[in-house]
């Protein structure tokens, strides 16, 4: 898959606010501070695309970014949606703020109905945080598809990496019979990126042929 075109277009205070469901569209999501941010801008190849941030919680919105790309030996053009959903977890925002997000979260990620995958982002520096998993659990009762993203492999060692990542599927394995696909990516030597837009392309092959 070659991304043609990756454009902004708009954030919704709420799924209702959203555009039209006429297209494939796929969700980002994570704690706060993961590298939500250089993942989607790497997976675009448009490092100014979602706005980087060294402050934790900056994205307060559900944001949509129009993507046009292409695949197969003719170029087969495809349009979907790529959604950047504010993080969940450490944030300096009020309680009631809280309440909003998580509500402004849960009805998209619930309800809206051109949704095909949920990318879930982990640090892939750190050992498996309850947090992470309890939003798994959370999706795995709203029966919603997901894939694990393990961000920021650069940051550490190969082995650390592979260490970590093995912990948090051994983790998963206490309550999950089956475990969702995973990526292992650094937005810095676009590791990963290849795996992820082949992933998307299935997917967007299959909502065609359905």
């Amino acid at each position: 898959m070659t991304i043609q075109q990756a454009q902004y277009l708009i954030s919704s205070p709420d799924y209702t606010k959203c555009p039209k469901p006429d297209r494939p569209e796929y969700a980002f999501i994570g704690r706060s501070n993961v590298g939500k941010s250089s993942l989607i801008n790497m997976l675009c190849d448009n490092h100014k695309l979602a706005k980087t941030s060294s402050s934790p919680g900056k994205t307060q919105l559900i944001n949509h970014f129009e993507i046009r790309s292409a695949s197969g030996k003719h170029n087969d053009i495809s349009h979907w949606y790529l959604v950047d959903l504010p993080g969940y977890g450490f944030a300096k925002v009020s309680q009631t703020q809280r309440k909003q997000w998580e509500k402004m979260i849960e009805d998209y990620l619930r309800k809206r109905e051109n949704l095909v995958n949920v990318f879930v982002l982990i640090d892939s520096r750190h050992s498996p945080q309850k947090l992470d998993l309890e939003f798994l659990n959370q999706l795995g009762i709203w029966q919603i598809p997901f894939c694990l993203v393990f961000t920021k492999a650069d940051k550490e060692t190969q082995k650390e990496v592979s260490k970590n990542v093995k912990a948090f599927l051994d983790a998963m394995r206490k309550t999950w019979q089956f475990l969702p696909q995973h990526f292992v990516t650094s937005a810095v030597k676009k590791m990963g990126r290849d795996k992820i837009l082949q992933f998307i392309e299935a997917c967007n092959s299959e909502v065609k042929a359905g």
